[in-house]
């Protein structure tokens, strides 16, 4: 099991609606969550691959900053 964690800029219900279904679509077989009360709003995914640069540009692709934290 591989954990990611990435900071984004989803702060908002709103922003997390725009962000589930790309999620969902991206992510099959995967765990994910937010914690907007985190300052770094943070996503954090449990999978059995890594799904960065991909992860990190699609949500780029419809305006939510994404960055791994190492």
């Amino acid at each position: 099991m591989i954990v990611s964690v990435y900071k984004t800029n989803v702060n908002t219900k709103i922003k997390l609606r725009k962000v589930k279904p790309v999620l969902n679509r991206i992510l099959l077989n995967s765990k994910w969550n937010f914690d907007l009360e985190d300052c770094d709003k943070i996503l954090r995914v449990e999978s059995q691959k890594s799904y960065s640069g991909f992860l990190i540009t699609e949500l780029h692709k419809i305006g939510i900053h994404c960055e791994e934290l190492f």
